[in-house]
């Protein structure tokens, strides 16, 4: 490739934060338990409680995953009374998981 075809190719490419920023947010995804927590808000809206018992998983280790993945903005939690139901942030999340296993499952 000559030096001109590299520097256009070099233009084209994300700045450097964009590109950290975006393997960050696919580590949210790395971690199998994320990974079920959001197909779970990608049904419904739920509570720390019921991701646990669906996930047959304790409440705290939902609750760390929970905060992980708040601190993402991969999910909101809403306050209602006592409780905080959770749900996948935007629909980008959600575009996210159907492209995501669209691809894995054209796999097999």
């Amino acid at each position: 490739m000559d030096k001109q075809s590299l520097e256009t190719l070099r233009k084209k490419l994300p700045a450097e934060e964009c590109v950290c920023n975006l393997a960050d947010l696919f580590k949210m995804f790395g971690d199998s338990t994320r990974t079920k927590i959001l197909c779970c808000l990608q049904v419904r809206d739920l509570n720390v409680g019921e991701i646990a018992e669906v996930l047959n998983m304790s409440v705290s280790a939902v609750s760390h995953q929970l905060r992980v993945l708040r601190s993402a903005k991969l999910v909101r939690g809403t306050k209602e009374g006592k409780e905080v139901r959770y749900a996948l942030d935007d629909n980008h999340v959600t575009m996210i998981l159907q492209c995501g296993m669209s691809h894995v499952n054209e796999r097999d």
